[in-house]
């Protein structure tokens, strides 16, 4: 996955003044063609980091360098650097605390995620996210298998590995973090950006959601090692540039996790309803017998 921290330092140069975006050129004075005002130096830095925000190298919450590091990372002036940021927290994509510390906003996609939350406790509505789901997976790996850089595939190869060894160890809180970190790398290489967010945005939702976390739902599979084998066919097309494979291979993927919901739904229903049955003694009066009365 890409980390803010590394990603940020790659502000385009040309020429031997420094980073100087397309536009300035256009503002430049005549004989001058790398002279640059700082105005447009922090636009230039400004839409460098907002674009990395839009296409999820930075992700919501996550903390920037300090200003004086980040200013060295991107070798730009202070002043510019100061510019820019106060554009992006205008614009909403970062905020400070009280020590000047920026982050990425974690407003991004809170419209979208917040009012699905509350649906989530409704069991018709867990399947529905799962259907979803197993829609956008099967599209992401058909786009990352015929678009992915060899960067892309790089991470994605990493995530896998990184997947596999949790798999070998049995440690579950990892293998539900390295399965998240699987399924965005191939979201990022899909290069669609609506896809990503809107998928980045449901994710906060299901970490959320005890009935629809990838721990729970690994917990419950009868079968665990099938899961790691579901995610190598999927890695493996994708590795191959088959878009039809991978297509298949993450439809299957989500249907097994689909079934595995309906599963633990299902065990939900028959423990609440053996719980109602014990706590009818709360709510019964306890039986007497009832008095004869003898006819007149």
């Amino acid at each position: 996955m890409n980390t803010g921290r590394d990603a940020i330092g790659s502000l385009p140069r040309s020429g031997k003044s420094g980073y100087i975006p397309a536009m300035d050129r256009r503002t430049a004075p005549p004989g001058n063609s790398n002279s640059i005002r700082p105005a447009k130096l922090a636009d230039a830095i400004a839409e460098h980091v907002q674009q990395m925000i839009l296409e999820g190298s930075l992700h919501p919450g996550e903390r920037l360098l300090s200003e004086r590091e980040l200013s060295a990372k991107l070798d730009v002036s202070r002043p510019s650097l100061r510019e820019a940021l106060d554009k992006l927290i205008a614009l909403g994509l970062l905020t400070t605390n009280a020590q000047g510390v920026a982050y990425v906003s974690e407003d991004i996609g809170r419209s979208l995620r917040d009012p699905l939350v509350m649906l989530m406790d409704v069991p018709e509505a867990r399947f529905d996210c799962l259907e979803l789901r197993s829609v956008v997976e099967a599209e992401a790996a058909a786009f990352a298998a015929d678009r992915a850089t060899d960067v892309d595939r790089e991470t994605i190869r990493a995530c896998f590995e990184a997947m596999a060894a949790a798999h070998e160890d049995q440690n579950v809180d990892a293998i539900a973090k390295t399965d998240a970190e699987f399924h965005f790398s191939i979201y990022e290489a899909s290069h669609n950006l609506m896809m990503l967010h809107f998928m980045r945005g449901i994710e906060g939702m299901l970490r959320s959601n005890v009935y629809l976390n990838r721990k729970n739902l690994y917990e419950h599979r009868t079968q665990k090692d099938s899961q790691l084998h579901e995610h190598e066919a999927i890695y493996t097309a994708i590795m191959a540039r088959d878009a039809d494979g991978a297509r298949r291979a993450a439809s299957l993927h989500m249907t097994t996790a689909m079934r595995t919901q309906r599963d633990i739904y299902e065990a939900e229903r028959r423990l609440e309803a053996s719980i109602r049955r014990l706590a009818r003694n709360d709510l019964v009066a306890s039986r007497k017998p009832r008095s004869s009365v003898a006819p007149a």
